[in-house]
């Protein structure tokens, strides 16, 4: 079972390698979408006039680019450089390399199972995705948090196997706490009222909260901070003025704590 939908979604960060480049843009494949093929155009690579494409990418060259568009009937993805701030690229690269490290992590579960590693994913990886927002983020919490991560995984064959693995290699930096927002407004901007009260949930503070889309109306509101009691503080003011940003647009919203 993959892990990833086949196509991103449109405004998604992903991480992309360059293979060709061509006066009017270049070529790219996805890292974390079994090397599907996209495009950034010329017009999407730096702000301003870019006079030789070079002077900003090469081939070879790994880069963090948004989604612009997707069209799936003929597998085309447009994507863009000049669209993301330092800050987002970090945090993209940063989250790419801890899903790499929590697939080796994986790969020492499957040992232990005496499994496949694919045959490890497919035993828990898509439960722990939707529970945690990624296998690294589960790893985590079975490091900082074993009690919590067993009883939510308890009657489950693989538990213990992957408890000592996470206690063994994972050291968390930080609390992290979950939440669910579910947020909808049917509106002619109901779109647009949405994404301003999740930009409003991170506005919080943009450094220790992070919003995940799951699946429309629900999003995951992820918080990290140095004590539990700071995390949680972070996380009641960010769904307070998400919900107050769509309430007052005329939408409607709920939270719901993990």
């Amino acid at each position: 079972m993959p892990l990833r939908a086949e196509f991103p979604e449109e405004g998604e960060l992903v991480i992309g390698t360059v293979t060709s480049i061509r006066n009017f843009g270049a070529f790219v494949t996805l890292d974390e979408y079994e090397k599907r093929e996209a495009f950034i155009h010329l017009s999407e690579v730096a702000t301003g006039w870019v006079k030789y494409i070079r002077d900003h990418i090469r081939e070879g060259q790994k880069i963090v680019a948004r989604v612009l568009r997707v069209d799936t009937s003929k597998s085309q993805i447009d994507l863009s450089l000049k669209r993301i701030n330092d800050h987002q690229r970090r945090e993209k690269v940063q989250a790419w390399k801890n899903e790499q490290r929590a697939l080796r992590l994986v790969e020492q579960v499957a040992q232990a199972l005496k499994v496949p590693g694919e045959q490890a994913v497919e035993l828990f990886g898509p439960t722990l995705i939707e529970r945690y927002g990624s296998l690294f983020q589960a790893f985590e919490v079975a490091s900082a948090d074993p009690k919590r991560f067993q009883k939510e995984n308890e009657k489950v064959p693989w538990a213990t196997a992957f408890l000592k693995v996470a206690r063994d290699n994972i050291v968390p930096p930080h609390v992290t706490i979950l939440g669910t927002l579910e947020v909808t407004d049917a509106s002619p901007k109901g779109v647009e009222h949405v994404r301003s009260a999740l930009a409003a949930a991170e506005k919080v503070d943009p450094e220790a909260i992070e919003v995940q889309y799951v699946g429309a109306p629900k999003y995951r509101i992820r918080v990290q901070a140095s004590q539990y009691k700071q995390a949680e503080e972070m996380l009641k003011k960010a769904t307070e003025a998400a919900l107050r940003s769509i309430k007052a647009a005329g939408g409607d919203g709920t939270f719901t704590r993990a």
